[in-house]
């Protein structure tokens, strides 16, 4: 049996991430450190039993995410983990609320048959699925 524990994503900078997925979202920090053996900073948030876990580098620039990173048809190209999906209530109500607080809005809503979903891009251009379940 698996349990899902948490989705690891890299930016550029943890304190701009930290505030976008507590501002957006309403994660909270668990844990705030400096993993030495990596050269990066390591932040736990926590959203209803689910985390997150957020690497800054601290060596030379990290490597921004390529641009067909951040389409959803064009990133299933690439192989390797595609995005993290989050459930929503009321996805049409939810998408101009974020839009107002200028998150990007790359794709949707569209219905995948049974589900209503959309993608839209974090502040470090990390492509995240929002679903609302049934309502496609």
């Amino acid at each position: 049996m698996l349990k899902p524990l948490h989705h690891a994503i890299s930016v550029p900078d943890a304190e701009a991430s930290i505030a976008w997925y507590r501002d957006i979202f309403g994660f909270r920090v668990l844990s705030d450190q400096v993993a030495g053996h990596l050269n990066a900073r390591k932040v736990m948030m926590e959203l209803d039993g689910f985390q997150l876990e957020i690497f800054q580098y601290l060596g030379e620039d990290g490597h921004a995410a390529p641009e067909d990173r951040k389409n959803p048809n064009d990133d299933l190209k690439t192989c390797g983990t595609k995005h993290v999906a989050y459930g929503v209530e009321d996805l049409r109500a939810l998408l101009p609320a974020l839009a107002a607080k200028g998150v990007a809005i790359v794709k949707g809503p569209v219905s995948n048959g049974a589900d209503l979903l959309a993608f839209i891009l974090d502040n470090s251009g990390v492509l995240i699925e929002l679903m609302e379940e049934g309502a496609g």
